[in-house]
Order: C-alpha cells, then sequence, then structure tokens
C-alpha cells in the first residue's frame, strides 16, 4: 500500500513545494520511500511550469533541502480522488479545495499545520511578499508539521 500526500499553497512556488522537499527528505530518513508518495501543487494556475521561488530556494537549500527539480502546477480536480490526504498551507486554500471537492473527498482535504507539534498556529504564513525570514520560518513551521504528519502516516501504513 502506498500512501499519498498532496501538499498545497496558492502559487506551488513557495510553501507547498517547501513542504514537499522536506517531507521527500524526512520519507528518505525514515525509509518509508516505498510506501509514501509525496507531491505538490497550487490552487492557482500564476506559475505553472516555474521553478520554486529563488528565496524559497536558497532558504531550503541553506537546510540541505534541494527544491530545483520541483516545478509549480494547479491542482487537478482527479488530485483530490488520486491522494490519500490533501493538505492545505492556509485556510484560504483550504476553502478553495473545499469548494472543488465532492463530500466523500472532503475528510481528506486538512491543514498541514493541524501535524505541528510546537507551533499552535493554524496556517502556514505566505513569505511571498515578505522580508528573508518570512522563508525560514516557512521551514520551521514545515520541519515540525512534517514530523507529526509523518509519525500518523507511519502508523497508516504499518510501520510505526
Amino acid at each position: 500500500m502506498i500512501y499519498r500526500v498532496l501538499l498545497v499553497c496558492m502559487g506551488n512556488i513557495c510553501r507547498s513545494p517547501t513542504a514537499e522537499a522536506v517531507l521527500r527528505k524526512f520519507i528518505r530518513i525514515r525509509n518509508l520511500g516505498d510506501k509514501v508518495e509525496v507531491d505538490s501543487a497550487g490552487t492557482h494556475g500564476y506559475h505553472v511550469g516555474e521553478a520554486p521561488d529563488s528565496r524559497t530556494q536558497r532558504a531550503a537549500a541553506a537546510r540541505g533541502y534541494d527544491l530545483s527539480q520541483l516545478r509549480a502546477r494547479k491542482v487537478a480536480m482527479q488530485d483530490l480522488d488520486y491522494f490519500d490526504l490533501v493538505l492545505a498551507m492556509d485556510l484560504s486554500n483550504l476553502d478553495n479545495l473545499k469548494r472543488m471537492a465532492s463530500p466523500e473527498q472532503l475528510p481528506k482535504i486538512r491543514l498541514f499545520m493541524e501535524y505541528a507539534r510546537n507551533f499552535d498556529d493554524r496556517e502556514v504564513p505566505d513569505p511571498y511578499y515578505g522580508l528573508g525570514h518570512g522563508f525560514d520560518l516557512v521551514l520551521d513551521m514545515v520541519e515540525d508539521a512534517a514530523q507529526g504528519l509523518l509519525d500518523e502516516v507511519a502508523g497508516k501504513v504499518g510501520t510505526a
């Protein structure tokens, strides 16, 4: 059984590709590569085909994450069937996803920060229009929530 997780922000160039890269690394470290699949997408198609924001890539690279091969894409209707869990980075994108979903798909759509252990925030803030330190905060939040998420997913795929 492969458990599939989709991470979603607005443009798929800052938060969700960061979360994808962090999860991919943590999945590799925890030897879950054959049991967990991760991808990211945006609710808007502003940046389809583009690499993640250069500031996002720099902040991630400083912590050992490589986002250079990722390319932005827009969430497709079939994603809501294919993925077991669809995690929004904020409430606005959560609402966008829920509007796309059928009643059967709604239970799999949640906020990524529900899995955080050390942050009480419900949303990962969008660093795109802010100063450079926002990208480091995103990484802090994503690393925290990714650990909690993988603990839960490991239980579902039988490796906890």
